[in-house]
């Protein structure tokens, strides 16, 4: 555990108490009360695994895959055993969801049974998949948003990455003959020997055929993954991040998040910036006002609790109200900025009341600006933002998906 997040931690939530994970669950989510409820469903299933992807997924297998899909839409109904609910949109990751686009219909609909979705269905591809039928078969499904995993254009970095060629005119004409509302196009920074005009590059070939944002992503070096390319140094990746935002800025393109830009202020593509969320699926991770909850790693696991009519949780946090509070100010701060009067319609205190040294020290820092209520991250702050998120996600996330791979239900976890 890094001193760093533990020292944080300890700090933003006044206590000693770590963040525990229990091998603790309940047949029933309690997400009636939810404001701005969000949807995710895990599709672990890809055509070749690449080795710097930390995300749970597994070699493509029809048979295996039906028989998960059988389980998932039986997950949905045990999960909305209640009234029919709003809630914001649906996304699917992966895996490469596209796989399964012939009974993407029919997970939706049983979805749809139970929510009303308002701002729409997002869905990630791999570049071998944006194909005209598979791009109409998604349409037809109901999906409205599209994320694409390009990672570079460039040839040195498909080749890094172990990634096959992505044709630019192949992915616009598809584009062109079967449009959404949201064409996003994933990115890597930070790889070795990438420069600002690579990602320039990249950016501009994205938006020049058929995206209207686009996603850039850090290079993280997880443990457990195979990749053998190492994590950019501070300095220059600092330099790196600082360059090409300043690049979208000057070109006018809106920042949404921490990573994300588009040339169209409609266009939006996030599955992380929800206050609360149901997630269906292995590693599929849900968040209630007071709780967390993690699915099992494992498909064969998931396929069988489910088959006994138990949902398929693998952890459970039950958070403090300092936990839940600094767990809300993080991912709400990826969108680059903090309203507190939405942190004081969801924990009823004054967000300075709570925070308030807190954020007189972040300005004299530089690492963010106050408008009316409203804190805004600084490209300083989005740069410090970025790096502790790497702390974070290195110090917790990488420990819990590392032993989740290998474990289908730890007795526990502490972090």
């Amino acid at each position: 555990m890094s001193i760093v997040t533990s020292a944080t931690r300890m700090w933003l939530t006044r206590s000693f108490k770590p963040f525990t994970f229990l091998a603790t669950y309940e047949n029933t989510l309690p997400y009636e009360e939810c404001e701005k409820l969000g949807l995710y469903i895990h599709i672990p299933f890809c055509a070749s695994l690449c080795n710097f992807c930390p995300y749970c997924k597994t070699l493509y297998d029809k048979a295996k895959m039906n028989r998960y899909i059988d389980a998932l839409i039986k997950e949905i109904h045990l999960v909305a055993q209640q009234e029919k609910k709003d809630v914001t949109s649906l996304y699917f990751g992966g895996g490469t969801p596209a796989l399964a686009k012939d009974r993407l219909k029919e997970i939706i609909e049983a979805v749809q049974e139970h929510f009303i979705i308002h701002d729409g269905i997002g869905l990630e591809l791999h570049p071998d998949n944006v194909d005209v039928d598979t791009l109409l078969a998604l349409k037809e499904a109901g999906v409205t948003k599209i994320s694409i995993g390009i990672q570079s254009f460039n040839g040195k970095f498909q080749r890094i990455l172990g990634r096959k060629p992505v044709d630019p005119e192949k992915l616009k004409n598809a584009l062109m003959a079967v449009p959404f509302a949201t064409v996003s196009m994933d990115f890597i920074f930070a790889l070795p020997g990438q420069s600002c005009d690579d990602l320039k590059e990249d950016i501009e070939l994205a938006f020049s055929h058929g995206a209207n944002h686009i996603a850039i992503y850090p290079f993280i070096d997880f443990t457990f993954t195979q990749s053998p390319l190492k994590a950019m140094p501070k300095r220059q990746k600092k330099k790196l991040l600082d360059d090409i935002t300043e690049y979208c800025e000057q070109q006018g393109y809106t920042r949404s998040s921490i990573w994300t830009f588009s040339n169209d202020p409609f266009a939006s593509y996030s599955s992380m910036t929800r206050e609360t969320f149901l997630g269906m699926g292995c590693s599929a991770a849900t968040l209630l006002r007071n709780v967390f909850k993690i699915n099992t790693f494992d498909i064969d696991s998931y396929i069988t609790r489910i088959d006994n009519n138990h949902l398929p949780t693998s952890l459970t946090l039950s958070f403090s109200l300092r936990q839940r509070m600094v767990y809300w100010l993080f991912w709400t701060a990826y969108s680059t900025q903090v309203d507190e009067k939405d942190f004081a319609h969801y924990f009823h205190v004054p967000l300075k009341k709570a925070y308030g040294f807190e954020l007189v020290v972040a300005k004299m820092l530089g690492f963010i600006k106050e408008d009316d209520g409203v804190y805004r991250l600084t490209h300083k702050g989005a740069f410090y933002y970025h790096y502790y998120e790497n702390f974070y996600t290195l110090s917790y996330i990488d420990k819990m998906w590392g032993i989740m791979r290998k474990e289908a239900f730890p007795s526990k976890m502490t972090f």
